[in-house]
């Protein structure tokens, strides 16, 4: 087992998921409040990882994050060095293609809560701060714990970006799925094996305990 791998993916699929609810939650939000061409065209935009070839997302993401780019050369400029083949790179890759598995759940939470609630709140003089804090977040939180698996248990998975983006640099940019491929080009199946149970438990412990917490909740409500 790579531990140091292993420790480098854990670090890489908390940041971004802690990353993603942050800035998934008012993006998810404000698309739920609309119906106007901009919101369908956001909705859009913000689902195309998910039809995406993970090579070409990470293609891009690699001649944006360089030099070629005028957006590459001011990061470039501000940090002193590239944003490619580092860990925030990384972080910068995985939270642009997670993007949807933490959006779309917080959009069907936002959507789910009845809008004569929210309305009724509204014409008794509550602000839509007020409202969305008050309301719409106590009855969508749910979404949030479903958000919040997809997006780990998904970044834990990741390879065509991680790849593009990252390379295959030891305690830097080599997550599980990395070292799964090194293992397997290596022709060590044994070692390969161990590291893909691995993933495949963790990912169906999360699920599991995903809809075990969604048919407690069913249940309590009945």
């Amino acid at each position: 087992m790579d531990f140091a791998a292993l420790g480098l993916t854990l670090r890489l699929a908390m940041l971004t998921t802690l990353c993603l609810l942050v800035l998934a939650t008012p993006l998810a939000a404000f698309i739920a409040r609309r119906d106007a061409l901009v919101a369908r065209l956001l909705q859009a935009t913000v689902a195309l990882p998910l039809v995406l070839p993970p090579t070409v997302l990470g293609f891009y993401l690699l001649v944006t994050l360089g030099p070629a780019t005028l957006f590459g050369r001011a990061l470039i400029h501000l940090l002193g060095h590239p944003l490619a083949f580092t860990f925030t790179g990384l972080v910068v890759g995985s939270i642009v293609f997670s993007l949807p598995f933490a959006v779309l759940p917080l959009l069907l939470g936002f959507q789910s809560v009845d809008p004569v609630l929210t309305g009724t709140a509204a014409v008794l003089g509550a602000s839509p701060l007020t409202v969305f804090h008050r309301i719409t977040l106590p009855l969508a939180r749910t979404s949030f714990l479903t958000a919040a698996v997809l997006t780990f248990a998904h970044t834990v998975g990741e390879f065509g970006v991680v790849l593009m983006i990252g390379g295959d640099i030891p305690g830097i940019t080599r997550t599980l799925s990395i070292s799964i491929f090194d293992q397997v080009q290596e022709l060590n199946y044994a070692a390969a094996n161990r590291t893909s149970l691995l993933l495949i438990a963790g990912s169906f412990l999360a699920l599991l305990a995903l809809y075990a917490r969604r048919s407690s909740r069913r249940n309590s409500d009945a």
